[in-house]
């Protein structure tokens, strides 16, 4: 657009210029979007017309084609290799250099997996044997069916947490209190079958994503979300074990605004707090926080990180023995762990609905956080993840495991990290944690029996170490995106505030909204041409961009659909002066939804370019996006010759078409009325405008149309 201030102009006709040209600038013709199909396609691109029998009888014939290679042996056994991702990975599987690290690493983290599965189980509100179930079944899945190399799955204090909230929403302890060790066992059993219900519904949830190929919804968990999440629940499990910390019996608080009600509780029972268990936490949380410390500022000079963790259980399970603190200062201990596996049982079906609304974030908290740690580590080691596959994954390991009383798992973070550092390499690594894991359930319970619960909760904190320390990354966001920081600060407020699943909900909506927020706020670009190039950017980036006179290259950066239509057009009529023609085209007849609409607005501006006498040309339109434009009937109102592969062919056709001269004949020159300068008024630009002779057609040339969410909706680069 000619007349912006601080920017040049290409000379006019006649004039002598400078104006250096790429090299190779004038070797071959100008390309439309049939032109290159003729050129360079195999097959006539969708977005041309076609008879609406023959367009369905190609879309069936492909889809029989791909029917009939996915039933023949070699696409069974591509669909096999696709399924069970260690048919690929173990045949290439470097038996000398990755077994002893996958041995070592597998090792480290099943040994941290006993003391955290019984402490997260604590957390679920059920006993701590059906924490090992959870570190048993879930990885041996995982193992099977995972495409994170480095993910280890489990017990994870997130889900626990809203596990356990739900639980006890569902099963509640009676108000009398003092029960029975018969009594006691049959609500343990009820919280049991909850949990197992509530994995149940999550992993059908994540099987249903799966068949759907929704894998692409772990997107719209943004990390700013993720992290909050999980920085808020980790105050909710600190907060949730200060009752296990201090020795006060308390109920535990659910609903809205829990960890407030829980820390008002503590204080006001904070003198009938247990010394013995008071000092047991203190000793346990001196030992475990600097092991901590010291595995991750030691990382690289450490062969495998401190097992700080069951180094703890041990010397707190001799010191209950020896000083008989369970029966001198009523200290509550583990007691005994049953050995072998529990008796496989399905879930009561009856239950669903009532637990649906509460497997619902979980299963989204299981992918996300899922996803986003694989998708951590592949980015890292160089290697892809299929997130169709990750949800196949977490929902059979939560389908399946729950029939062996599991609560719902997913992968975790110190776990991961705790792979990673000891040395892990691929799935096999999994293996060797259910080896150790096994081996507690089998032989190795009776050592936990004087285990105080007290320890497990000092467990559970410590393992919040790095959910804490993402709040030190919020001056590094705010620096990088104001609107991240936002989302990140709203939806921590949220979960501490209020729950952990209803500030899941207002992340995910809050963050959606910055999204539409964004899209609402972009700005119309003015393209100028770069001199010796054939690169086309903003003007206000440079004031040394030329502009040619009488053509306008605009950008508008932003997805064309219902909510920004509006603003698309009000755009587009300020720089095309179309405000004050007064002529409206009538709605094209087409589909009422978004996609529609966005693209019904670009026919619309097509007919009243044609209208006031501008010749309207479209660069750069992916074919999905050309196609949805045809249905709402683009072609009507511009040729296939008015859509070019890219802004530099638009332009170089636009400067070369021949036009009449003054004094007869044809030549190719371009001399027209420059674009109305800014600051004109606008009767004066729509004078200017009209003024622009018929035989010499004034230009305007949207770079637009690239897709970015939606394959159907359009984002216009004009």
């Amino acid at each position: 657009m000619s007349g912006l201030r601080g920017a040049r102009h290409c000379p006019g006709s006649g004039e002598a210029s400078d104006l250096k040209s790429p090299p190779d600038a004038r070797l071959r013709e100008p390309l439309t979007e049939a032109r290159f199909q003729q050129l360079f396609g195999g097959t006539d691109p969708e977005w041309q017309p076609q008879p609406q029998g023959e367009l369905g009888w190609s879309r069936w014939c492909g889809l029989w084609r791909r029917w009939a290679r996915a039933c023949s042996w070699p696409g069974a056994w591509r669909l096999l290799r696709a399924r069970l991702p260690p048919l690929r990975w173990l045949p290439r599987y470097r038996w000398r250099a990755w077994l002893l690290g996958d041995a070592v690493a597998g090792v480290t983290v099943g040994i941290v997996h006993v003391p955290q599965g019984m402490a997260f189980a604590l957390l679920t509100s059920v006993p701590p044997v059906f924490g090992l179930y959870t570190s048993f079944f879930p990885i041996f899945i995982y193992t099977l069916l995972g495409t994170g190399r480095h993910l280890s799955t489990g017990t994870f204090a997130v889900l626990s947490l809203m596990t356990g909230s739900a639980v006890e929403r569902l099963v509640p302890e009676p108000l009398a209190g003092n029960l029975s060790g018969i009594e006691r066992e049959q609500l343990d059993a009820q919280r049991v079958g909850a949990a197992a219900a509530i994995a149940f519904a999550s992993g059908a949830l994540m099987l249903g994503m799966f068949a759907l190929q929704l894998g692409v919804l772990s997107t719209f968990l943004s990390e700013p979300v993720v992290k909050a999440l999980t920085s808020g629940a980790a105050l909710h499990v600190l907060v949730s074990q200060l009752p296990s910390l201090l020795g006060l019996p308390l109920p535990r608080q659910i609903g809205y605004f829990a960890l407030f009600k829980t820390l008002a509780a503590v204080l006001t029972a904070l003198p009938q707090s247990s010394p013995a268990e008071l000092t047991i936490s203190a000793l346990s949380l001196a030992l475990l926080v600097p092991v901590k410390e010291l595995n991750v500022r030691f990382r690289d000079r450490l062969p495998t990180p401190i097992p700080g963790e069951i180094v703890m259980v041990l010397l707190a399970s001799v010191l209950c023995f020896t000083s008989s603190l369970d029966t001198r200062y009523n200290v509550q201990i583990v007691g005994l762990l049953p050995g072998g596996f529990p008796e496989p049982l399905f879930p009561n079906l009856a239950e669903m609905p009532r637990i649906l609304a509460d497997s619902l974030p979980m299963a989204l908290v299981t992918f996300a956080v899922s996803a986003s740690l694989a998708s951590i580590y592949a980015d890292k080691y160089s290697y892809t993840i299929d997130s169709n596959q990750e949800l196949l994954a977490h929902g059979v390991s939560n389908l399946i495991s729950s029939l062996f009383s599991c609560f719902p798992n997913s992968a975790t973070l110190a776990t991961t990290s705790l792979l990673v550092d000891a040395g892990g390499n691929t799935q096999l690594a999994g293996l060797f944690s259910c080896v150790v894991v096994l081996s507690v359930l089998l032989w190795l319970g009776p050592f936990f029996y004087y285990l105080p619960k007290a320890v497990l909760a000092c467990i559970n904190i410590s393992s919040m170490r790095q959910m804490f320390f993402q709040m030190q990354e919020l001056p590094q966001l705010w620096r990088i995106s104001r609107m991240d920081f936002v989302v990140w600060m709203v939806t921590w407020v949220a979960v501490v505030t209020l729950s952990v699943d209803l500030g899941l909900a207002v992340g995910v909506i809050f963050s959606m909204m910055m999204v539409v927020c964004r899209t609402q706020r972009a700005q119309c670009l003015a393209l100028g041409l770069a001199e010796g190039t054939e690169l086309y950017r903003p003007l206000r980036d440079s004031h040394k961009l030329l502009q040619v006179p009488g053509l306008c290259i605009l950008s508008y950066p932003a997805p064309l659909y219902f909510g920004t239509r509006g603003q698309f057009r009000r755009t587009l009529e300020e720089h095309l002066g179309l405000r004050e023609c007064g002529k409206r085209t009538p709605k094209t007849d087409g589909p009422s939804d978004a996609d529609a609409a966005g693209a019904r607005e670009v026919v619309q501006l097509a007919s009243r370019c044609r209208d006031a006498g501008i010749h309207l040309l479209l660069a750069q339109c992916p074919a999905p996006v050309l196609e949805t434009l045809t249905q709402a009937g683009l072609l009507d109102q511009v040729t296939p010759e008015q859509l070019f592969v890219s802004v530099q062919d638009a332009a170089a056709h636009v400067l070369s078409r021949p036009v009449r001269r003054q004094g007869g004949g044809t030549g190719v020159q371009w001399a027209v009325r420059p674009w109305p300068e800014q600051g004109v008024g606008r009767e004066q630009k729509r004078k200017q405008m009209r003024g622009v002779t018929s035989s010499v057609p004034h230009v305007s040339l949207p770079s637009l149309l690239q897709e970015l969410t939606d394959p159907k909706t359009c984002t216009v680069w004009v």
